[in-house]
């Protein structure tokens, strides 16, 4: 009769741990990933339940709101390129386009200024790029056989507002992003444009110094 008690005793302790090692088993199961990623549940805001999905509260990475990208909020600015080298100048501004310079920039959102470039036809280029550069138009059938060819120097007479849209837009990614984005350039020929009831804010020096100071600057020999 001891045998049997003593075995039965053992059984019966047997069962009992592998039902506390089930239900240990099934509390772990049970501990949301959260906080087994090592975080501390002593910062988790108030009235929130950790156990409970949604929005990662420990995220501190900051992302753009509705109101970075509201059109109606963005800056105005206006940048003068007289004597400024063309590709230096769409450069910077590409980047003033897409918000580049912002702390709130983020590559999939529309965080940028409204820019407006004034005295269009007063933009240079270095070396032989007066004559040689060209500019190859399709507009009349879209077809090869219609093609235009011009010289830069040609097209800033006719229409120098092409020039700089061309080589902005250029820098701009080629998608719809690229393209909402390429809405928000302005370019004029002259110093008079129809945006003084915004305010715009002159950024040309700040897009001079931005884009290698002098070095953005043609001197007179090179305009020849």
């Amino acid at each position: 009769m001891s045998a049997l008690a003593s075995t039965s005793s053992f059984i019966g302790n047997t069962c009992a741990f592998k039902k506390s090692a089930q239900k240990t088993r099934k509390e772990v199961l049970v501990t949301p990933m959260s906080a087994l990623r090592g975080r501390s549940l002593q910062n988790t805001p108030e009235g929130v339940s950790i156990d409970k999905k949604g929005a990662d509260f420990f995220n501190k990475t900051y992302y753009p709101k509705a109101e970075d990208v509201d059109n109606s909020r963005k800056p105005w600015v206006v940048v003068d390129a007289t004597d400024l080298r063309l590709g230096r100048m769409a450069s910077v501004a590409a980047t003033y386009l897409r918000g580049g310079n912002v702390a709130t920039y983020h590559p999939s959102f529309t965080t940028g200024v409204n820019l407006v470039v004034i005295n269009a036809e007063k933009v240079v280029v270095s070396g032989k790029k007066f004559e040689e550069k060209l500019y190859r138009n399709f507009s009349t059938t879209g077809r090869p056989g219609s093609m235009k060819i011009e010289t830069f120097r040609h097209l800033q007479e006719r229409l120098p507002e092409r020039i700089v849209e061309k080589a902005i837009k250029g820098m701009l990614p080629k998608n719809r992003m690229g393209r909402e984005v390429f809405r928000h350039l302005k370019v004029y020929r002259g110093s008079e444009h129809p945006h003084a009831a915004q305010n715009p804010t002159d950024i040309t020096k700040d897009l001079l110094a931005k884009c290698g100071g002098a070095a953005c600057l043609v001197n007179s020999e090179e305009r020849k």
